[in-house]
């Protein structure tokens, strides 16, 4: 293993990621921007690198700062976790021709999969469940696409190619209005991607979002560590998020991992990943891979026991996978609810000063959070600020130990989602299990 990492992050991840570093016993690195001086993690890392202003696009995002980081503080490898660079491909090719260890998939992978349609027809080739659509982009003649939309059949959603976080999209009911659907979303794409490409998809109605998490050595050995289910959202942005899946038989839930794992060693992917999917109907429609850490990925590890950003670590150091296949095993149930910053009725942004931190505990509690009393909740960033997450032996109990955690927790000085939390899992709809990527909005506007 190295000696030392950069970790080119900022908030609960780094601090996730310094953690695991330090059980393995690499010092780490940690950058920041000035807003983030005084951070726990900064203060916990060995060194520390201030790599610019607050704004993002100055500090995070500036990749000749962070690998100069790396340069002058002799560090071995860079982590990216999620978000900011974690999927740049010519961050990741940059960081490997600098002479650095790119904790992640290869360059040319991270492009495959960030190229929406390349990644679909990837996905065919091995097997992999995808969405009816137009299995390519769309071209510029107009009635090619009111014939193609006919056939796949109303209604249909009009996404960029290399869109993300629910940019780039846009549903569509009728023919009258496709043609000016896909013009809007040409502009949009150009505007957000600095590609205008897109194509067309069979919008499900009432899906699921259900994903699976894999991890790949660069050795071709592939395990996948089961599903999540990730369909509490709120424009496209998940809220809670649960593992495993609830009311999806095990048999079928273990067909779409070993197919995950198969497209894996089709195309040699390497690293932590995650194949997102829509459910419904008793059956799954591949949409995305992301090839980085999920947000979600400690209640994987609570069901598993296995530590997936010491996984990424030892994978990117040319060692084999801890585990086989048939050593994986569920245990019990897990769920995450992404503690923000925000009203938790406007959802507006609520950043300032922590007052008073209480962090809540007991059998199956663990939060990751990086905040503290007196900590300042930067306005330039997202808004997450914790991660609390509950483990029952069923998904009843894991319920349950999430509602006294809620209960328990207090932050006070800023506001917080904390009260949608516990709305949410009071709601009967969550509790038995029956939701769609659509029903929190719908309950928003009841």
């Amino acid at each position: 293993m190295l000696d030392k990492l950069v970790i080119a992050n900022r908030g609960e991840i780094a601090l996730r990621i310094q953690r695991a570093c330090r059980e393995l016993g690499i010092r780490t690195v940690a950058v920041h921007s000035e807003a983030d001086r005084e951070a726990k993690y900064v203060k916990l890392a060995e060194e520390s690198v201030c790599i610019g202003p607050p704004s993002a696009s100055e500090s995070y995002l500036n990749v000749p700062a962070v690998i100069a980081a790396a340069e002058v503080t002799d560090a071995g490898a860079i982590h990216p976790g999620y978000g900011f660079l974690a999927e740049n491909a010519d961050f990741a090719e940059r960081v490997e021709q600098s002479g650095f260890v790119f904790v992640g998939p290869r360059a040319e992978t991270i492009r495959l999969m960030g190229d929406k349609i390349a990644a679909i027809r990837a996905m065919k080739d091995a097997g992999v469940p995808c969405v009816p659509g137009s299995d390519g982009p769309l071209g510029e003649q107009d009635r090619d696409n009111l014939r193609l939309a006919a056939g796949i059949g109303y209604p249909v959603m009009i996404k960029a190619a290399g869109g993300g976080g629910g940019k780039g999209m846009r549903v569509v009911h009728t023919e009258a209005t496709l043609l000016n659907a896909i013009s809007l979303t040409r502009a949009e794409a150009e505007a957000s991607f600095n590609d205008d490409t897109v194509y067309m998809e069979k919008y499900l109605e009432r899906p699921r979002h259900v994903e699976f998490q894999v991890l790949a050595d660069q050795h071709g050995n592939v395990v996948h560590l089961g599903s999540r289910d990730c369909s509490m959202q709120r424009r496209h942005q998940k809220v809670i998020e649960e593992a495993p899946a609830p009311g999806i038989g095990r048999d079928l839930q273990l067909e779409i991992g070993e197919k995950c794992a198969q497209a894996c060693r089709a195309f040699s992917y390497q690293s932590a990943g995650t194949f997102e999917f829509l459910y419904q109907d008793d059956k799954f429609y591949f949409i995305e891979m992301n090839t980085r850490i999920q947000v979600e990925h400690p209640v994987t590890e609570m069901i598993t026991g296995i530590d997936i950003v010491k996984e990424q670590l030892h994978i990117a150091f040319g060692r084999r996978l801890s585990y086989k296949q048939e050593q994986i095993n569920w245990r019990g149930h897990a769920i995450e609810c992404r503690i923000n910053a925000e009203d938790s009725v406007s959802f507006l942004p609520s950043p300032g000063r922590i007052l008073q931190y209480h962090q809540p505990g007991g059998p199956g509690i663990r939060i990751d959070s990086h905040i503290y009393n007196n900590y300042v909740v930067p306005p330039y960033y997202d808004s997450l600020i914790a991660k609390l997450v509950s483990h029952g032996s069923d998904r009843s109990e894991a319920i349950a130990r999430m509602q006294s955690a809620l209960h328990e927790m207090v932050v006070d000085g800023i506001k917080t989602n904390i009260p949608l939390h516990q709305r949410i899992l009071r709601d009967g709809g969550f509790q038995s299990g029956d939701v769609n990527i659509h029903y929190l909005e719908k309950r928003f506007a009841q």
